[in-house]
């Protein structure tokens, strides 16, 4: 028997992706288009436009006189949070049919985005409602004066400009939303790009958040692959901003090109994270299970900040490889619409070949492998599915416990004391994020505030709307979510009046 999701797409009914450019849908001025196979399937999902430099000329400067013009950067109030909450709604209610489209595009399964917050459509949602609170509150200060004397010192916050978005594949729904929420509530205009393994999921997001009223202009959208049209984004003069969420390599290629305009840059680049898990956790087989199902269901492993490195007590080492490999070989593969699925698999096969290399090198390198390790044949053989893997008795310094795989791939690491965890935790050049488990409260706040990682969570994870999200070290510039995620898409102005008596 053949995996086959085409009866999905003939029931969602994808169509060819198109541009957006200054209130109208349309194929560009290229000629050129990108076909993108299912991961599960290898079979032709459709196709989408590649924006030529023109297109993304015509993007770029229909936001700027969208942002000029002041029809939403000066809009009132009540119509930027009517817009972002109507936004929301609609979202909600086109829930099943988003998460449909995102099987389609990555294959996530729909078991997985209907039950995991952070990749669900509600979470999205839930970040533009939280934004939407934001626009009435963007204010600034009026101080003392500092020398005395009859005159206003103030300062303002003000919409940044043109922004330009450029989305990864794994989590459309989030990234989506945390990247055009705080940039809208904030009053900016948006060039977005998502990415060529996830168009149709974002081309529909778009379409919704047009119905809700946002004015023509305010969001373009150019697609195809970063290069050439991501290249035309981060290299235009009449951009503002960059806003990233991909590769280190790709994150300091942007740094590099924005500096000849010094665009101001918000960069989320992935990281090696690292789960410590002493002999006092209040259960050593959740605590397994949690870390192992962050880097194989779902998502299997292609997730940032999934804890990709594990830090176990030789008190209860044993008993954390036991529990982790049963979960590991609990996992299911096949047609992401099937709700007994519960992992996917690589978006492509470049990077299938890519964790396979580094699942070789883990052996090469003296780990110990405890399960998985090869490609899934079979009824699978036509996708990027690759078995859940863990490596026990893994050398901190070692490959596989220093780089980001991007699969299903644990890396554990075996220590006696807690200083020797910290140090083990920080001993990468990442820093996004990092989980520990301990029944001793004392010891989870110390730990906390000695990991050099943007993000912790104790006995647990998740990711919230009005919590920062970022990184530490190679894991990127800046936050989003919350008050720095507004912040970040602002600029601060001072102003200095003096008082004088014609003004009294």
């Amino acid at each position: 028997m053949t995996l086959t999701v085409q009866p999905h797409r003939e029931s969602v009914g994808l169509k060819t992706g198109q541009l957006y450019l200054d209130g109208q849908w349309g194929p560009g001025t290229g000629s050129e288009s990108w076909t993108h196979r299912h991961p599960a399937t290898g079979e032709e999902i459709g196709e989408f436009a590649i924006a030529t430099e023109a297109d993304v000329d015509a993007a770029v400067a229909s936001a700027r006189v969208a942002f000029e013009s002041g029809a939403w950067s000066h809009s009132r109030a009540s119509t930027r949070v009517a817009v972002l909450h109507r936004y929301a709604d609609l979202l909600r209610e086109h829930a099943e049919e988003l998460r449909a489209l995102q099987a389609l595009d990555n294959s996530v399964p729909l078991s997985f985005s209907s039950t995991i917050y952070a990749t669900s459509v509600g979470a999205a949602a839930d970040v533009f409602d939280h934004h939407a609170g934001w626009v009435d509150k963007l204010g600034g200060e009026t101080l003392t004066p500092y020398q005395g004397g009859d005159h206003l010192a103030m300062t303002f916050r003000e919409p940044i400009g043109v922004v330009a978005a450029i989305l990864p594949w794994n989590a459309p729904f989030l990234l989506f939303a945390q990247k055009v929420a705080p940039a809208l509530a904030a009053g900016c205009t948006i060039v977005l790009k998502p990415s060529e393994y996830c168009t149709f999921t974002v081309l529909r997001m778009v379409e919704l958040l047009v119905e809700a009223g946002l004015p023509a202009g305010t969001l373009n959208v150019v697609t195809g692959p970063g290069d050439p049209v991501g290249e035309a984004l981060i290299t235009h003069p009449a951009v503002d901003k960059v806003s990233f969420t991909g590769s280190r390599a790709v994150g300091k290629h942007i740094v590099e090109a924005s500096a000849g305009t010094l665009k101001r840059v918000s960069l989320e680049l992935g990281g090696k994270s690292p789960a410590l898990v002493f002999a006092d956790a209040p259960n050593v087989a959740l605590a397994a299970a949690t870390v192992v199902g962050a880097v194989t269901m779902g998502l299997s492993g292609q997730a940032c900040v999934a804890n990709t490195r594990a830090l176990v007590h030789r008190d209860v080492y044993d008993e954390f490889l036991g529990a982790a490999q049963g979960m590991a070989q609990a996992m299911t593969y096949g047609d992401p619409f099937d709700p007994g699925v519960m992992a996917s698999p690589l978006i492509n096969p470049r990077q299938l070949e890519r964790v396979l290399g580094y699942i070789e090198k883990g052996k090469a390198e003296g780990a110990r492998l405890v399960t998985g390790g090869e490609r899934l044949g079979g009824d699978l053989a036509g996708g990027n599915f690759v078995a859940p893997t863990i490596f026990a008795d893994v050398d901190n310094h070692a490959t596989i416990a220093q780089e980001e795989i991007f699969g299903p791939v644990l890396a554990v690491v075996p220590f006696t004391e807690e200083d020797e965890a910290v140090r083990l935790a920080n001993d990468t050049e990442y820093g996004l994020g990092a989980g520990l488990f301990t029944a001793d409260v004392q010891r989870a706040f110390r730990v906390s505030r000695k990991l050099r990682a943007g993000t912790i969570g104790i006995n647990g994870f998740q990711i919230e709307p009005h919590l920062p999200f970022g990184g530490f070290k190679q894991s990127g510039l800046g936050r989003e979510g919350g008050k720095s995620s507004i912040e970040a898409y602002t600029e601060l102005k001072s102003v200095y009046l003096p008082l004088t008596d014609e003004m009294m």
